[in-house]
């Protein structure tokens, strides 16, 4: 099977988007207390850290190409708004199953929307098949990557010490960007954070290729669905991230109940995921903890079912 040939990220990488990201976003805060402090990545303008990739990615695009991307929500809110600061077009794909309050801000941003299928990958084929676009993974670019990866020089400045951060894995480009960062410090630990009905990426680290893995149904809709052949994120993963853990949807609702009864934070179920880990006693931490709350997008009744 011939895959699309996509140039793995370096540190130069990082560096470049930490000029891009510094220059636009203003860093996300971090909530100390309890056992971990929470990097509060749905404080961003799109509720989520994906605005990081998008914006990095688009910044580093002609003017006149216009990029089409796959999104469960999160990615094309931040490909919408990155287009918005930079005055450009964009076309985002969004499968038939994608959370409404995703869907409806994404309408409301005026950019071209596209609903295709029932779940991501369906979405996912449709943007790659598009004659003559230019396609914008929400992961399997060295852009995006880079991108995410600069929630590291925030943290690296925010928190002193040795740090242990935590993050959720769908399409593993936060993951990936993190683990690139923290491999030029000896003092910091990755560990990616996936939902127990959705486990591409692992499936993938364990297997050393993208390997079909069965998609369960999810409160975590964020990172459910498979991923891109020769994505990648596989390799940096498996290179640079410590450990990967599995949370289950029980776990994932009790995370979110925590957050907003014990934190004051309102986090979707992809948000959740490393503090589900983190209460669940997973994982093997040293220094200060630091599990990165990735997004907020969540309708109210859904939020009220998770956490009743």
């Amino acid at each position: 099977m011939e895959f699309r040939r996509v140039r793995t990220p370096d540190h130069d990488d990082l560096v470049t988007a930490w000029r891009t990201i510094s220059a636009r976003l203003a860093p996300t805060p971090v909530h100390a207390g309890g056992d971990f402090h929470l990097k509060l990545e749905s404080f961003q303008p799109t509720g989520a850290f994906k605005i990081r990739g998008a914006l990095n990615a688009l910044s580093t695009l002609p003017p006149d190409v216009v990029p089409v991307t796959a999104s469960a929500g999160n990615h094309g809110l931040g490909v919408a708004h990155a287009a918005r600061l930079l005055g450009r077009r964009a076309t985002v794909v969004v499968p038939g199953n994608a959370s409404p309050a995703k869907v409806a801000a994404l309408r409301a941003t005026g950019i071209d929307l596209v609903e295709v299928g029932t779940s991501y990958d369906d979405a996912e084929r449709h943007a790659l098949g598009l004659t003559g676009a230019y396609y914008l993974s929400p992961y399997n670019d060295p852009a995006v990557i880079a991108g995410q990866g600069t929630i590291g020089f925030e943290l690296r400045e925010q928190v002193p010490g040795p740090l242990t951060v935590v993050c959720a894995v769908g399409g593993g480009g936060l993951a990936a960007g993190l683990g690139l960062w923290a491999s030029r410090h000896e003092d910091i630990r990755v560990i990616g954070v996936e939902a127990a009905e959705s486990t591409a990426v692992s499936a993938a680290v364990r297997a050393g290729r993208v390997v079909d893995v069965p998609i369960g149904e999810t409160i975590a809709d964020g990172v459910a669905g498979g991923v891109e052949p020769g994505s990648v994120t596989i390799g940096l993963i498996a290179t640079h991230v410590h450990e990967l853990l599995t949370v289950t949807e029980t776990e994932i609702r009790a995370a979110m109940r925590y957050l907003l009864t014990e934190r004051g934070v309102v986090a979707e179920g992809a948000g959740a995921l490393p503090v589900a880990a983190l209460l669940a006693g997973k994982g093997k931490t040293h220094g200060t903890t630091v599990a990165v709350v990735s997004g907020r997008n969540i309708t109210l009744p859904a939020l009220l079912d998770a956490v009743h």
